[in-house]
């Protein structure tokens, strides 16, 4: 850090982002450590959704608040499902700030992993277990800020709001939706920060750190195809099997139309700039509907082109298949359950309608669940621009782009507030680890200095923005 000046010693009118950060090595060591003890305490409780069980998780976060001198609300919204929200007063000179993070985390496959998903090993420079990026590696990090903040008795503007929430990973309804529907005014704030955004993505040349200013709408459908039923000896034609699966392999072959959103098109430019000459005219053929498919599949990078595709299009993924009882009876219907996202500027109708010609006729769809798109103002934002000032200083050479977030978070709850959020939880990757695949993947592990990074750039954030 080049300028360790503390922040109170700054001119008040200054704008957030053109302040230097203030984290002396030491501090940032300390941040760090504790975040990092913090994170593989976390990892060691069994929070896989469902059931969930986030009590003992909400504890210790409730606990390290308080011994802070921190006051947790502590607040369950059915036995064992629990939430914790804690405020560090300012002086209110500006609305509050919320930092976030769910505490349940999608179940592992233990035999699957290299070291014990809720073991909290650390090895390989890595601290592993289900939920090291997604994401009590936010929860740790948040609570080391606002612990560091306390004790120094920063003296900031804004309230810091801190929300652990349960239930993400299976719709929220025992977190974010829970708490903003039955104590609004706990989290209501004027920015938010959560998932998923902030970690370094290295492509060809550059070193690019993408920041969540929108995700998708979500729409999970029920497919069904009916047909005769009869003995499995005498194979049908009309087979509600066989159509069921004809339908959903036109959709894994075609798949949806491509509309080019402002947040694809920024993306894209973006990654271009920092690529070789020969790559930049494939990159920019993504942002033409109609050869965009072909230069996904040239891409050389199969992880890139996933994680690029999945943000030119609506999406259908199939999940769950589902027919017959009986290994001698041709049943009378087959189903499938889609997992859809719709993108912003598309609405509901428009899933189903190009969900629908292209499986077919025969398929009969039922929504089952579904939120609508979520969007930021990227680049009119005093804390966008405090994010990207906050990254480039500890990462000068870095490129900060906005990013549309394929899945959805709690900010689908949050927002309902008028919060506007952005998607945030700063972790270093190196080259070569995958942070996409990592996500739900086995063996999700977390850099030990890439978590110490974040740490000390979201302590960097909060007091940019806030004091």
């Amino acid at each position: 850090m080049k300028d360790s000046k503390p922040m109170t010693s700054l001119d008040p009118r200054a704008g957030a982002a053109d302040r230097p950060p203030s984290s002396p090595t030491a501090l940032d060591a300390a941040i760090g450590d504790h975040a990092l003890q913090l994170c593989q305490t976390l990892l060691r409780i069994n929070t896989t959704n469902p059931p969930g069980n986030e009590r003992e998780a909400a504890d210790v976060v409730a606990s390290e608040l308080a011994a802070a001198g921190i006051e947790p609300r502590f607040l369950e919204s059915f036995p064992g499902r629990a939430n914790v929200v804690a405020r560090l007063r300012g002086t209110g000179e500006l609305p509050p700030i919320l930092l976030t993070a769910h505490l349940d985390v999608v179940e592992a496959d233990a035999s699957a992993w290299k070291y014990p998903p809720f073991g909290g090993v650390i090895a390989e420079g890595c601290l592993w277990g289900r939920g090291a990026l997604d994401m009590k590696n936010m929860a740790a990090m948040s609570v080391a800020v606002l612990a560091r903040l306390a004790r120094d008795k920063v003296k900031l503007r804004r309230d810091v709001i801190f929300a652990a929430v349960a239930d993400e990973e299976a719709g929220c309804d025992h977190g974010s939706r829970w708490l903003v529907e039955n104590h609004a005014d706990l989290v209501r704030a004027e920015y938010a920060l959560g998932e998923v955004g902030g970690y370094s993505m290295h492509l060809g040349r550059g070193v690019f750190y993408p920041i969540q200013v929108a995700e998708k709408g979500l729409c999970w459908v029920r497919g069904r195809v009916r047909g005769e039923p009869g003995h499995g000896s005498m194979p049908r034609e009309n087979s509600a099997v066989i159509r069921l699966a004809e339908a959903v392999a036109r959709l894994g072959e075609k798949g949806l139309p491509v509309h080019v959103t402002p947040y694809m098109r920024d993306l894209v430019d973006a990654i271009a700039s920092r690529q070789p000459a020969p790559l930049r005219p494939l990159l920019k053929r993504l942002l033409h509907p109609a050869i965009a498919p072909y230069a996904l599949r040239a891409l050389p990078d199969r992880s890139l082109a996933r994680a690029i595709g999945a943000l030119l299009s609506n999406t259908a993924s199939p999940t769950i298949l589902r027919a017959g009882s009986k290994i001698n009876v041709i049943p009378g219907a087959a189903e499938v359950e889609l997992d859809g996202r719709v993108l912003p500027g598309q609405t509901e109708a428009d899933f189903l309608r190009e969900l629908g010609t292209v499986l077919g006729p025969d398929v009969e769809l039922e929504v089952l669940q579904s939120a609508p798109p979520l969007a930021t103002e990227p680049m009119a934002s005093p804390l966008y621009d405090a994010i990207r000032a906050s990254i480039l200083a500890h990462d000068p050479e870095a490129m900060v782009v906005p990013y549309l977030m394929p899945g959805f978070t709690d900010a689908k709850f949050f927002s309902k507030l008028g919060i506007k959020w952005y998607g945030f939880s700063p972790v270093q990757i190196p080259p070569g680890m995958r942070f996409a695949e990592l996500f739900h993947g086995n063996d999700e592990r977390i850099p030990v200095e890439g978590l110490k990074w974040g740490a000390t750039v979201l302590h960097d954030l909060v007091r940019r923005f806030c004091a």
